[in-house]
């Protein structure tokens, strides 16, 4: 008889081997789910700065009487050169070089942007004067409101040319 009580016991009690089994395998699903949402948080999240506010992709370049005709002036904050033109036009180039990427600084003295990685040179407009690099430089969006220049940098516009109606000029106010 107490054979058959050891028996019955053993029957309702789960043996220290399925225990520690049910633990692991909880623990097996528990990390698998971790790993699952880990995927799919990394592959779901937006680029840096995509959350960016309206107001901080608009750039107040300031007022057009600041830039004198045929001048170059860069914009650290907003990463691109606002050029006019002789004609009085206006462009707001990327200081990225389409070739591999890299700062094109403006040379003053000899009226180009040169890619220090690899010798492309670009003119005032953000034409290719010399290769690599496959097309002109990128652009951001100008408006002219109010007699202030405002460049869109959250917009980059790939181009394959320089057209004169990429300049943005101002408008003209009849009396």
């Amino acid at each position: 008889m107490a054979d058959t009580d050891n028996k019955e016991k053993s029957n309702l009690q789960p043996s220290r081997r399925s225990f520690l089994n049910t633990i692991w395998a909880a623990l097996g699903i528990l990390a698998a789910l971790e790993l699952i949402f880990m995927v799919f948080t990394y592959l779901g999240r937006k680029k840096p700065g995509a959350q960016k506010e309206q107001s901080e992709r608009l750039i107040d370049a300031g007022i057009i009487d600041k830039y004198p005709v045929g001048s170059v002036t860069a914009n650290i904050m907003g990463k691109f050169y606002l050029c006019r033109m002789e004609d009085g036009g206006f462009i707001a180039l990327s200081s990225k070089c389409t070739h591999l990427g890299c700062t094109v600084p403006w040379d003053d003295k000899g009226k180009r942007f040169i890619c220090p990685c690899h010798g492309s040179s670009f003119d005032i407009s953000g034409a290719v004067i010399s290769s690599p690099a496959p097309r002109p430089l990128d652009m951001y969006p100008v408006h002219i409101e109010n007699n202030t220049i405002i460049v869109d940098t959250g917009k980059l516009l790939k181009r394959n040319e320089f057209l004169k109606t990429q300049l943005v000029y101002t408008k003209k106010v009849s009396k």
